[in-house]
């Protein structure tokens, strides 16, 4: 099976560096899968999910709240201004952030704070429904089934 090598870089650190099967960003032009051989580009990213598929077919997500990606025929490059891994992402914290900018944002803010405070609201959006990802399912039930779809 054909790889593409993917580097994940924030501010920070380096979070990811592996090779993956496929990657899907959140371009500033939509939602884009990368696999092998794609074609060169840079784009824009948008705060939202990063799905990587790993060659065995894990499926690993990350929070990433903007930046940019370079796209190259063997490697995707993705310079993110913050990114988490679903495992890293702190809930409590999320919800705060939902809920503060939520506040201040019905309260009325001035017209320069409020496009960051939407900004903020995307984020804390997009690492809760990362971190919702990893919710343990039920001992002994498969993927999405639970006790009301059994009849129990």
């Amino acid at each position: 099976m054909e790889t593409i090598r993917l580097e994940i870089v924030t501010p920070e650190r380096l979070a990811f560096s592996e090779d993956v099967r496929s990657v899907t960003l959140p371009g500033a032009a939509g939602v884009m899968t990368i696999l092998p051989r794609h074609a060169p580009l840079m784009t824009l990213l948008q705060p939202g999910e990063l799905l990587i598929r790993r060659p065995d077919g894990e499926e690993i997500y990350y929070a990433v709240g903007g930046g940019v990606a370079e796209v190259r025929p063997d490697k995707v490059v993705v310079l993110a201004d913050a990114a988490e891994r679903d495992d890293e992402i702190d809930i409590a914290r999320a919800e705060a952030a939902r809920q503060r900018a939520e506040r201040l944002l019905k309260e009325g803010v001035p017209p320069e704070q409020r496009r960051q405070l939407e900004l903020s609201l995307r984020k804390a959006y997009v690492r809760l429904r990362v971190a919702r990802r990893r919710r343990p399912r039920p001992v002994g039930f498969p993927s999405g089934e639970d006790t009301e779809s059994r009849g129990d």
